[in-house]
């Protein structure tokens, strides 16, 4: 199985594009920024042939402490959260 990271993604950019590694990984960083700080924003990212970023409310519950067994009460809280399209869920098939 192989791991593809930040890091290979910016030398891949860098060997295709004649780029330094440094002016790739800027690149992936502003990508990554940009969808961070769309969704920070309540916004949604829609890439076409590869899904959508958006946040997701999860909504507040009631759990249990495991060392106590206590009810405790969990609050509301935002997730991030991301849907495939058909297109990278029949790449992957």
């Amino acid at each position: 199985m192989e791991l593809t990271n930040k890091k290979s993604i910016s030398e891949t950019i860098a060997e295709k594009h004649d780029l330094t590694k440094k002016e790739a990984g800027d690149i992936v960083d502003l990508v990554f920024d940009t969808i961070s700080d769309t969704l920070k924003n309540g916004g949604r990212v829609d890439i076409t042939g590869f899904g959508k970023f958006e946040v997701k409310t999860r909504a507040a519950r009631t759990g249990i402490n495991p060392q106590t067994k206590a009810a405790i009460s969990i609050p509301e809280t935002k997730v991030p959260g991301f849907k495939a399209s058909k297109v990278l869920k029949d790449i992957v098939k």
